[in-house]
């Protein structure tokens, strides 16, 4: 199932709030909820699957912007981008310290939130370069304007090139110049269509810009299984087979005679 990007802003001037939140869901993300106190954010981070945060520096409550933030990457790693009127020295040195993935000032313009907002997954990448993994698809056009419980991921980015980022058991690639999120789990299966690849989950078809082969090595998952020239299949969701096909409930695709061996060789015979 595809979900959209998740953002958390935490905002306390009401007018402001509602213009991010209306840029945001026209843009196509998701708004996991908007707070107007540190501890509020808190709360929602613990309950909502965030994947970025936007955040101001003067909020409401005992906890400034950039302690919310600090508590914040206690619970998850994420990306914060501070979005905010102060930007003087003491205050500047002070988010830094917090490792925000970028920072814009108000008052701010629709368009460079969203190329911020791209920006910011970027640099989130680069600095958890190590643990994370990276699907890069050379030649695509990158965009002027981009656009459960908690756990502790990262994707990584080697370029600026448009890219695939892998992150908190998802990916995420770009479509129409705004990410898009896609669980892996809920990857039924995939398709090679030349030089593409189509992504199928129960409700949507995605189209990557790249070979089914290349994509299951950047991948690398163990679920993803390659049954014939033309499609690899998670494993979790076949609910029928033989000698000659493979169903994932009412969809039916062919077992290639070459593929045989690896696909029995993957259960244990009792």
């Amino acid at each position: 199932m595809e979900s959209k990007l998740s953002v958390l802003i935490v905002e306390d001037e009401a007018i402001v709030a509602l213009g991010l939140e209306d840029t945001l869901q026209q843009e196509g993300y998701k708004v996991a909820g908007v707070a107007d106190n540190g501890k509020e954010a808190l709360d929602i981070v613990n309950r909502e699957s965030v994947d970025l945060v936007l955040l101001d520096i003067h909020i409401k409550g005992d906890w400034d912007g950039i302690e919310t933030a600090r508590r914040l990457t206690e619970v998850r790693e994420m990306p914060l981008i501070y979005l905010t009127a102060f930007s003087d020295s003491e205050t500047v040195e002070r988010a830094r310290q917090t490792l925000p993935a970028a920072y814009l000032t108000k008052p701010y313009q629709a368009r460079n939130l969203l190329i911020t907002i791209d920006l910011a997954l970027h640099n989130f990448a680069f600095r958890k370069q190590e643990p994370g993994k990276v699907i890069s698809l050379p030649g695509a056009r990158s965009s002027p304007a981009g656009g459960s419980a908690p756990t502790s991921s990262s994707f990584t980015v080697p370029d600026r090139k448009e890219s695939i980022l892998y992150f908190n058991e998802a990916v995420y690639f770009k479509q129409n110049y705004k990410y898009t999120k896609v669980i892996l789990a809920d990857i039924l299966y995939l398709e090679a269509d030349g030089n593409h690849t189509n992504i199928h989950t129960k409700d949507t078809r995605h189209v990557i810009r790249h070979t089914l082969n290349t994509l299951l090595e950047k991948l690398s998952q163990p679920d993803l299984v390659r049954i014939h020239r033309s499609y690899a299949v998670n494993f979790r969701h076949i609910s029928m087979f033989n000698d000659h096909t493979v169903c994932l409930g009412a969809k039916e695709l062919s077992l290639g005679r070459h593929y045989k061996d690896d696909f029995f060789g993957r259960f244990d015979f009792l």
